[in-house]
């Protein structure tokens, strides 16, 4: 006989559908997300957890646990070419405040789709060419250096016009590092524009390098504290310009 899969809700299989692209979420992301109560969000997650098709990690104290697909997850969504991602102490600051602003993303902009960079990954690697990524001046192996933003806001529609990549900057990079992607957005043609998030310290960095690369028309940067919560609020205005852009 061949053994039945269980059911899966249309409710549950979005969860699992929306972390395994997004990478990495929180149950505060989720609450956001569906406009539903953090702690409804989390009881979501953790039935997910307990049958073995999430997983949570809390490598940092005080800070929202960060969930992911497991590959029974993965083959229970029918999630094609993604795979579980890694949370560590390092990069767990920058996936909460990512899943944070992918779920503000997709309610200001209902219209579009907001793609994580697994997501794109996965379909620049099937397409075998950027989407939505900026080609760095370096080369390894004679392959040019791919920079990928942490999200991307796709208009609706085929021939809808190009997509909005969004970069969240918490920390600073150095200032070689930074004009280097900078200048490589500014050149890219496959996106309409470039958004970035950042904290205050890293919006001065920010400046520094667009006013030394030239790239003001192309880049807009946006206080990560404008990103209005589930509580309501307009998106920020300069978003709203990028994204018309797009």
């Amino acid at each position: 006989m061949v053994e039945q899969q269980p059911t899966i809700s249309r409710q549950r299989m979005d969860v699992l559908q929306w972390t395994a692209r997004m990478g990495a979420v929180t149950a505060e992301a989720l609450a956001d997300r569906q406009r539903t109560a953090v702690a409804t969000a989390r009881s979501r997650m953790r039935a997910a957890e307990k049958r073995g098709l999430l997983s949570r990690r809390a490598p940092l104290a005080g800070r929202p646990a960060l969930y992911t697909i497991t590959r029974a997850g993965l083959r229970a969504s029918g999630s094609r070419g993604l795979e579980p991602a890694r949370v560590s102490a390092a990069n767990a600051s920058h996936l909460i405040v990512c899943a944070r602003v992918a779920a503000a993303l997709e309610r200001c902009y209902p219209d579009h789709s907001v793609l994580g960079e697994p997501e794109l990954r996965r379909d620049e690697r099937d397409c075998g060419r950027p989407l939505a990524s900026a080609l760095l001046g370096t080369v390894r192996d004679g392959q040019p250096l791919v920079h990928r933003p942490d999200l991307v806001l796709w208009p609706p529609g085929i021939g809808a016009g190009l997509p909005v990549a969004v970069e969240v900057e918490l920390t600073v990079k150095s200032q070689r590092r930074l004009a280097g992607i900078c200048l490589a957005w500014a050149r890219c043609r496959c996106v309409a524009g470039v958004l970035y998030l950042a904290e205050p310290v890293v919006e001065r960095a920010l400046a520094r390098a667009l006013a030394h690369v030239e790239a003001g028309e192309r880049i807009v940067v946006v206080p990560l504290s404008a990103l209005p919560l589930a509580s309501g609020g307009p998106a920020p205005s300069n978003a709203n310009a990028v994204a018309a852009d797009g």
